[in-house]
């Protein structure tokens, strides 16, 4: 008799619970008045609606609206703000990001913005879905092929956050074009073009619009994600469109750096393919929907754009929500290079101070003050022009040292500096340099609080 009525009580509580459920979801059904569009399969009609529609991207903005009062979109942003908190993802649903270039690279970024809640995209890309970009786009299928990229994601995006104002552009990045992609004050411009011509123009235009932009450089040819860092343009490395970029911006705009940019360590696996035409010819131009842009003659393993693009996406959203991410340092020091860093750490001491008694770090310790605290880089320099290539000689010229010399040399009161800059720290007190130097002292002691908060005092 127990157990019927056990059977009967969960019978019921489960019809009860599904009713319920029911019910909920038909009130929030009904609440809705969104129907979301398909576009239609004219593709000329397409493009000429969207290209039209409102001039330019400033043309046509986002109405005034919390999109977090919205059940759905709140519960569809469930993890994100319990990650970045209510306000900083409010920041982020209230952004306007241009994503240009909607390739390997390109697709994947405007699509994991696109499902963290980003409130405005434009996409820009002039090229179309053809079946060889299959292995690495985020969404397109055959049936997408022939259908220009920027509309191929806008048809797919609107089916996953129907909210998010999606502008699609089918247009290619010039001179002509600028006013009309870079507009409207964006938030963020990412640059996921494989052109040279066309990324240095873009970057010299974001740099002198005060624009924030992230670069993506190659991602082809590689094969090891763990490899795949963000750094400034400056620190990037093994990269032949780098290389270019670099140069570019140097001598036809004068812009040394700071553009962050993604890039891989790697070195390219593989070499450029040469050009075969479908009967054997060898004439690429012939096959270019612009002039100037490659034909499918680099070998991607579709996994590494895909990264790429993520990587993109995760340092944007982090940008916006004001989250303070600390990329892993473009210098690397394997395991002999740490264990000079200490014993000369434990040399100097007892130099300084006649003993190594108050040394209280290991190896691994040594490895976390200078990988994670100080990311390769002396103290007093924010950017590091040194690549992986003269890590002897980085090595050769930093040293450890007491940042308060009235306490031990712990993991929370060592800092990284050249040996040329040692004697002068340690000739002055902490007071004389928080007098002097108010920033450096604030942003060193910033650093060393993270270490305290890390592993305790």
């Amino acid at each position: 008799m127990v157990e019927k009525l056990k059977c009967l009580v969960l019978v019921g509580a489960g019809a009860l619970l599904g009713s319920l459920s029911t019910v909920a979801l038909l009130k929030l059904l009904l609440s809705r008045e969104r129907l979301t569009k398909p576009i239609g399969s004219n593709v000329k009609e397409c493009v000429s609606v969207l290209n039209n529609n409102g001039g330019n991207a400033a043309g046509n903005p986002m109405p005034n609206l919390d999109l977090l009062r919205d059940e759905i979109v709140s519960e569809h942003l469930t993890r994100n703000i319990q990650f970045f908190g209510q306000e900083s993802q409010r920041k982020v649903t209230e952004s306007f990001v241009v994503v240009i270039g909607l390739g390997g690279v390109g697709s994947h970024a405007a699509s994991m913005l696109l499902r963290s809640g980003i409130g405005r995209l434009l996409l820009v890309d002039f090229d179309q879905v053809s079946l060889s970009s299959l292995n690495r786009h985020s969404v397109a299928t055959r049936e997408d092929v022939g259908i220009p990229k920027a509309l191929c994601l806008k048809k797919h995006f609107e089916s996953i956050f129907p909210e998010c104002h999606i502008d699609a552009r089918v247009i290619l990045y010039d001179a002509s074009t600028e006013e009309e992609i870079l507009s409207g004050q964006p938030d963020f411009v990412l640059d996921c073009i494989d052109n040279i011509d066309t990324k240095v123009a873009l970057l010299a235009a974001c740099v002198r619009r005060g624009l924030r932009v992230l670069s993506a450089t190659g991602a082809g040819a590689r094969a090891d994600p763990t490899r795949i860092r963000v750094a400034d343009l400056r620190e990037s490395i093994n990269d032949p469109l780098s290389r270019s970029v670099r140069h570019r911006l140097r001598r036809d705009y004068g812009i040394e750096g700071g553009i962050p940019v993604v890039f891989s360590l790697e070195k390219p696996k593989v070499k450029l393919l040469p050009f075969r035409g479908p009967n054997g010819e060898e004439n690429p131009s012939d096959y270019q929907v612009v002039p100037g842009f490659r034909v499918r003659i680099i070998p991607v393993l579709g996994t590494i754009p895909a990264i790429f693009g993520q990587v993109m996406a995760s340092y944007v959203l982090t940008q916006l929500a004001g989250l303070n991410v600390q990329m892993e340092p473009v210098v690397h020091f394997d395991v002999d290079h740490y264990h000079t860093l200490h014993q000369r750490l434990i040399e100097h001491e007892e130099i300084v101070y006649g003993t190594s008694s108050q040394v209280q770090v290991d190896i691994e310790e040594v490895m976390y003050i200078v990988k994670e605290l100080w990311h390769g880089r002396t103290c007093r320099h924010q950017i590091c022009c040194v690549v992986c290539a003269q890590v002897p000689d980085v090595v050769a010229l930093r040293c450890l040292f007491r940042w308060d010399r009235t306490k031990p040399a712990s993991l929370s009161n060592l800092i990284l500096l050249k040996f040329t800059e040692a004697g002068e720290h340690e000739s002055r007190t902490l007071d004389e340099i928080k007098e002097n130097e108010p920033e450096f002292f604030r942003r060193v002691t910033s650093v060393l609080e993270q270490a305290k908060s890390d592993f305790g005092p």
